[in-house]
């Protein structure tokens, strides 16, 4: 089995996959593993699902518990505020858990080293795939040259920007948002001003709202950068200073530890599957990160596909059994991840001022009533999702 793409999804997938007894080669294009700050949350039944693999144990030693969320006005502050202990009868981790992927892709390798037949191979690009009627073959470019790798299966998880699904001429569904999304972080402690935040705060603004997240070391502030602004102005230290002293007015500057800038879009791709190759996390589906979907989402393809293939693979199962990935986890993407992200930056940054007073009474509305909220955290940490498509009774 080859998989593309070294990241948090990909990882998993080879780890799930080795676990189980099954060769795989994971090809990843960097030279080393990638540091990137933009996703940290690991939703309640992720960590359910991936406790059989140790992943769960090992994102808590390194994680934070957020065992609740606010939803919250620049202005008039916190508006409402979510208890995942609503959850307790519904998963074995009520909270979200702060990690930065980062670090779960560390330990994933660090595991893959000591497994017979799993190869993690830094320094190859993917430049073509070509597919056969009983094979795969993914031609990489490395610093030797070009190298040939043959598979039964191929799993794509190489990113939003996916050579393999290019390489499949698979369209990209969707749209990319106009403006930038900024991401800092900074170590300075939100709460010694702000004591009545949480872990994880939705801020609405009609010029500039905010996420503001903490994890293990720091905070992080993910906000949206005017369209019309150079990207490069935008991450320099006086332009996220800014940012910071619009968030919380401070005499001292903010000490940025972190700072990076990037597009978003909501795409889904239009099939999962082409022979024998399958497009997993954001090489399947891409989406804004306000509420932490993306990730997740892809984790819960890694897991769907690779049960699949165990089953093949073993010969506990035909080939039909792959062709149930595909409907069980793209409407997740279509009508959950896309439908949820969507509407959660819409009421951030609405702008008709009846409509934003009135979200924010339907919010504190939702958050007062103890069954509505409860349904409304069922969708926000995906469990709703994940038993419609059958991976949670």
């Amino acid at each position: 089995m080859v998989i593309v793409g070294a990241g948090p999804v990909g990882s998993v997938a080879a780890l799930l996959l080795a676990l189980r007894g099954i060769p795989v080669t994971l090809l990843e294009r960097e030279s080393a593993p990638v540091i990137d700050y933009r996703a940290s949350t690991f939703h309640p039944p992720t960590l359910d699902l991936l406790e059989d693999c140790g992943a769960t144990e090992a994102l808590l030693a390194m994680g934070l518990k957020a065992p609740t969320m606010q939803y919250r006005d620049r202005q008039r502050g916190r508006i409402a505020e979510f208890d995942f202990s609503l959850l307790r009868d519904d998963t074995r981790h009520p909270y979200r858990l702060q990690c930065e992927q980062f670090k779960l892709v560390d330990w994933v390798h660090r595991r893959l080293a000591g497994i017979p037949d799993a190869r993690l191979l830094f320094n190859h690009a993917v430049a073509d795939v070509q597919q056969r009627e009983d094979e795969v073959v993914v031609h990489a470019d490395t610093p030797e040259g070009e190298r040939s790798f043959g598979a039964d299966f191929v799993i794509a998880a190489d990113g939003g920007r996916s050579r393999v699904r290019k390489a499949l001429e698979v369209e990209f569904e969707g749209f990319t948002y106009p403006e930038h999304f900024l991401v800092a972080g900074t170590r300075f402690d939100f709460r010694a001003r702000m004591p009545d935040i949480r872990s994880v705060n939705y801020t609405a603004d009609p010029e500039e709202w905010y996420l503001l997240l903490q994890i293990p070391d720091m905070w992080r502030i993910v906000t949206p950068v005017d369209a019309h602004r150079e990207p490069e102005d935008a991450v320099q230290e006086a332009s996220i200073q800014r940012s910071l002293q619009n968030l919380l007015p401070r005499d001292e500057p903010y000490e940025i530890v972190v700072r990076a800038i990037y597009r978003v879009s909501q795409r889904v791709a239009a099939t999962y599957r082409r022979g024998r190759v399958f497009l997993a996390g954001d090489a399947a589906h891409i989406n804004n990160p306000l509420g932490g979907m993306g990730l997740n989402g892809g984790i819960h393809d890694a897991l769907s596909l690779t049960r699949r293939l165990a089953h093949v693979w073993h010969g506990e199962a035909g080939e039909q059994e792959l062709s149930g990935y595909e409907p069980q986890r793209k409407p997740a993407a279509v009508d959950a991840i896309n439908a949820i992200t969507q509407r959660n930056k819409r009421l951030l940054e609405e702008r008709d001022p009846e409509i934003r007073a009135r979200n924010l009474r339907e919010w504190a509305a939702l958050a007062a009533d103890r069954d509505r909220a409860y349904r409304h955290l069922l969708d926000a940490s995906m469990i709703s999702s994940l038993r419609r498509c059958g991976m949670l009774p």
